[in-house]
């Protein structure tokens, strides 16, 4: 049996003419992620860091943001075609372990939800995920709330 380890790491700015969508789902505020697609970073760093463990370069090698075809795509999407790929190439996800930094919204009423959402998309227990989150102690660009990031470590195992 192999174990891989991946790291994904992602960031996008807060609009306020923006939907925020994290972990999956759509979050109640007044600013949301702007990007090519719908600029969930939560996902798009656990895609960084699945990919990275089965060394199948990034999330933008596979969608690169220069392609329409990804424009305003749903991440969900994104996610599940990764996971298909990491899966044909032998590879299962043993879990996932993310860190979303950000002053506002609070995160914590959403997380539970997040996992739900996420676990479907992963085919995997929601058990095997964990979702955090932190301030910057308002601090750069999140604590002066222009943006938003998301880490990602998982383990994988291949057979």
């Amino acid at each position: 049996m192999k174990i891989r380890v991946g790291l994904g790491f992602d960031v996008h700015a807060l609009r306020s003419e923006e939907e925020f969508y994290l972990g999956g789902i759509k979050l109640a505020h007044d600013k949301g992620t702007f990007g090519h697609s719908d600029a969930d970073v939560l996902i798009h760093a656990i895609c960084d860091a699945l990919l990275g463990a089965a060394n199948l370069r990034d999330i933008g090698y596979h969608f690169p943001p220069t392609d329409e075809q990804y424009k305003g795509i749903d991440s969900k999407k994104l996610l599940k075609k990764v996971v298909e790929l990491i899966r044909s190439n032998g590879f299962e996800i043993s879990n996932v372990d993310s860190t979303i930094a950000l002053e506002k919204p609070k995160v914590n009423p959403y997380i539970e939800e997040m996992k739900f959402t996420l676990a479907n998309c992963m085919d995997i227990d929601k058990e095997d995920i964990s979702i955090k989150a932190t301030t910057t102690e308002r601090l750069g660009f999140q604590g002066r709330e222009e943006g938003v990031s998301a880490y990602s470590v998982v383990l994988l195992i291949k057979a």
